[in-house]
């Protein structure tokens, strides 16, 4: 699966996780927290890894397959870790004995994909080797793996496995969580570090916002009647694609539109070219021109795309550290979907 290039990217962010740097000046904050280990699963269950990929793969690539899911994938990894930590409570169903709903209600995870996938891989992880694997590292699996298939094989990386998965979610702690598309470039510093994650980090993962779509309603006062720094043609343009009669399953006035007008199924730098042009959505992909620091990396991903594929890797994994849950605090669920 790995070319040799995916291989130099291994070795980098192995480094990468043992704080050293890459000859080119950077060095990760640090090695990944709750002890989690690549090849967590030799010897457990050989083929865990590949199960899950395989279920990726068949979702995006196979008959009738999405690319759309890919996105969806790497967003739920993210809605994960920085709710609870990731430990796969954003994948809890609501059930009778709970008067508190889980995190699949909280507004900004109603437009969360990909839950099936999870669901495919797990029933095959748990044909294969019953409770052993957790369902926080099939998460982290399918978000690594729709990374290197939607990048067309480019960004490739080992992610360190070992997470156990929790026993709460509640919708209410996904809005003071989740970073909303409107946060200024302050608030956006804020709630990364909150979760352990720098400046570095938060520009270098806005490049997801590389592939997938968006509802109108998240971007809605950046168009006119509204002033905003967006490129004048894209507004009018996205201004009649949300006026428009629902085409894309959601309400009329709230359509979904592409995040990247220009490569909107690949996971690249256009992101960041699109920034730089004012060709972006939301208020906080703008923002990131907003300070010195961040327009500075803003910049110089979008002049190379191998500097930011290499630093999404290592901020992946990285993120997957966030609110490690171990054997003391967590569980290995049968079904995701439920608590054991």
């Amino acid at each position: 699966m790995a070319s040799m290039a995916a291989n130099k990217l291994v070795v980098f962010v192995l480094l990468a996780l043992l704080g050293s740097s890459n000859g080119d000046g950077y060095t990760s904050p640090g090695s990944i927290a709750g002890g989690l280990t690549v090849g967590h699963y030799k010897g457990t269950c050989d083929r865990a890894e590949e199960i899950v990929r395989d279920a990726v793969k068949n979702a995006i690539r196979g008959g009738g397959g999405d690319r759309g899911v890919g996105a969806g994938l790497i967003r739920l990894f993210f809605h994960d870790c920085f709710v609870q930590g990731c430990d796969a409570s954003v994948l809890l169903d609501p059930t009778p004995a709970s008067a508190a709903a889980p995190e699949k209600a909280g507004i900004p995870n109603l437009s969360l994909r990909g839950f099936e996938v999870i669901d495919a891989a797990k029933a095959a992880l748990e044909g294969e080797c019953p409770g052993v694997v957790s369902c926080a590292d099939v998460v982290a699996f399918a978000g690594r793996d729709a990374a290197y298939l939607l990048s067309g094989n480019k960004v490739y990386f080992d992610m360190p496995a070992g997470r156990y998965d929790g026993r709460v979610s509640l919708a209410s702690e996904t809005l003071p969580n989740l970073p909303p598309p409107f946060a200024g470039v302050d608030r956006l510093k804020q709630m990364f570090a909150a979760k352990g994650l720098d400046t570095d980090d938060m520009v270098t993962l806005s490049g997801a916002h590389s592939i997938g779509v968006a509802h109108c309603s998240s971007f809605s006062d950046r168009l006119p009647p509204n002033a905003s720094d967006m490129d004048p043609e894209l507004a009018a343009s996205l201004q009649q694609q949300c006026s428009s009669s629902s085409s894309n399953g959601g309400a009329s006035g709230d359509n979904t539109v592409a995040q990247d007008v220009e490569t909107p199924d690949k996971l690249d730098n256009k992101y960041y070219r699109n920034v730089v042009s004012h060709r972006v959505l939301f208020k906080s992909d703008a923002a990131l021109l907003a300070s010195p620091e961040t327009r500075s990396l803003v910049s110089s991903y979008a002049e190379s795309q191998r500097q930011w594929e290499e630093k999404f890797a290592a901020a992946m994994v990285k993120m997957g550290g966030v609110g490690v849950k171990t054997a003391a605090d967590g569980e290995i669920r049968r079904q995701c979907r439920f608590v054991n």
